[in-house]
């Protein structure tokens, strides 16, 4: 969404805007192409995404994302005047504080089910119940 919206904006730049704004290196790059990057310039790439395949540490890191998420959206609206621009962010942002509320109900739901004993001790889909009583 938001590299829709980058593109928008940009589509329809002069030669002149470009160089003015600041968006001549990203041009000289990519056109006016949409290619994802953080604000730093870092491409983005699925080496950012996380999984252990552990239910618990998944979903803290899922909670984490959405966070990060709701983060950037909120500075986007700090600096952006734009309704055609807000609008979209504000529900992406939202969004972004929905999908947070589930994942953390679906980690309370996950813990609920695990004996207190063994709480982020192991994983309980992979490991079972025996993992802390296996011997040497």
């Amino acid at each position: 969404m938001i590299g829709a919206i980058v593109y928008q904006l940009t589509r329809n730049l002069s030669l002149e805007e470009i160089k003015k704004s600041g968006f001549d290196t990203y041009f000289v790059d990519h056109t006016t192409g949409i290619y994802p990057t953080a604000a730093s310039g870092f491409p983005w790439t699925a080496a950012s995404m996380q999984s252990k395949g552990d239910v618990i540490t998944d979903l803290h890191e899922d909670l984490a994302a959405e966070q990060k998420a709701r983060t950037t959206y909120d500075n986007i609206l700090r600096l952006v005047d734009d309704p055609d621009v807000r609008e979209p962010i504000k529900f992406l942002r939202a969004r972004e504080i929905v999908h947070y509320q589930r994942f953390g109900e679906g980690l309370r739901l996950a813990t609920d089910r695990l004996n207190s004993k063994n709480f982020y001790a192991f994983n309980p889909s992979f490991d079972g119940k025996n993992f802390m009583n296996k011997k040497k």
